[in-house]
């Protein structure tokens, strides 16, 4: 497995005072259930036929639950050429930390 760079959520929550390209790759009833808000839903299953829908150019963060499958994301995504980095911890440790979530299917 190739090194993939890994953000962790503090860090992630500073980024999101500005816009930036989050993808939360986890299954649908997941991220109806609660995501980070701005995040964009691709569920890892489908991330290689809606490679159009990455950035091509600029940082594309992917989180999940608790991080392994969009470590896995963000490796075959770099492996694209697109700028795909992991967000550790998650979702969950996202919501764990008492920061806020949006429920439903729209990003924000």
């Amino acid at each position: 497995m190739s090194a993939v760079p890994e953000i962790d959520l503090s860090t992630l929550e500073t980024l999101l005072t500005e816009p930036i390209a989050l993808v939360d790759v986890r299954e649908d009833d997941e991220y109806t259930d609660g995501h980070v808000s701005g995040a964009v839903h691709i569920a890892l299953s489908t991330v290689p036929d809606r490679l159009t829908e990455f950035p091509s150019e600029g940082p594309v963060y992917v989180i999940c639950a608790v991080g392994g499958r969009s470590g896995k994301a963000a490796e075959y995504l770099r492996a694209q050429g697109i700028d795909a980095i992991n967000v550790a911890g998650g979702t969950n440790g996202w919501i764990d930390g008492g920061r806020p979530v949006v429920r439903g299917t729209s990003p924000v």
